[in-house]
């Protein structure tokens, strides 16, 4: 099967022209006619992903492994060093980004994660939820297996919660919630949260988006006659908690 072919089945399911413009989703590296024997889906790229990987395959990553310019590929980087083992094993990679986030994934993570209703606006979940902070908190920890959260406390009691998995506190002034779960939250970004009345709480960044795997493997399952393998155990959390 033709890289090309592959991609337009991921175009139907979550349309690349839906990522937002600083984003870098589709086809990064790889030719359009290359042929693909076999599909790996990954959230990240790491050496373990590229130690796993056989030639002449295609990659269909969450995260962009190019995602600024760049001028040259010396391996010295992130971007250059997996981008110049990916053509030296001719291996494929599309990104599906902020084009899937909007399309699967926060819905997935919002629903079948953590057990809410509502809907989505772009890039934010809406849920009605009506009770305290704590059981909110208590009811994230819960569904995500976590044993603590970073929580920035606004308000006792929450009516409506948005939800954007990854880092979404660029979104903050337009979010219409009492509390925002994302990911990434900084310091001055907390402030800013408390000075609009809005509490947060940090679902992580790995944690929230580790599901692109399950969600895009259900999304594909029947539409690609190749074999797909899912690689979790080697795309990990590069933070440790000691």
């Amino acid at each position: 099967m033709k890289v090309r072919t592959v991609y337009d089945v991921l175009n139907e399911i979550s349309p690349f022209e839906l990522q937002e413009e600083w984003d870098n989703s589709g086809l990064l590296v790889g030719e359009w006619d290359s042929d693909v024997k076999k599909i790996y889906l990954t959230l990240d790229i790491d050496q373990s992903v590229l130690e796993r990987v056989e030639e002449n395959s295609l990659i269909i990553a969450h995260h962009p492994v190019i995602f600024r310019g760049i001028k040259n590929i010396v391996p010295v980087d992130f971007s250059r060093k997996f981008a110049y083992e990916l053509i030296r094993k001719n291996i494929s990679y599309i990104a599906m980004h902020t084009n899937f986030d909007k399309t699967h994934l926060n819905e997935y993570f919002a629903k079948k994660v953590l057990g809410l209703e509502g809907t989505s606006e772009d890039f934010i979940f809406y849920s009605d939820v009506f009770m305290d902070l704590e059981e909110l908190v208590n009811l994230v920890k819960e569904k995500m297996g976590l044993e603590t959260l970073r929580v920035v406390k606004s308000k006792d009691f929450v009516k409506k919660v948005a939800v954007t998995t990854g880092a979404g506190m660029s979104l903050l002034p337009f979010v219409k919630a009492d509390c925002f779960l994302t990911g990434d939250i900084k310091y001055h970004e907390a402030m800013d949260a408390k000075a609009r009345g809005v509490s947060l709480i940090d679902i992580g960044h790995y944690e929230s988006e580790k599901y692109f795997v399950d969600v895009l493997y259900e999304a594909i399952y029947g539409e690609i006659g190749l074999d797909i393998e899912i690689l979790k155990i080697n795309s990990q959390n590069p933070f440790k908690f000691l």
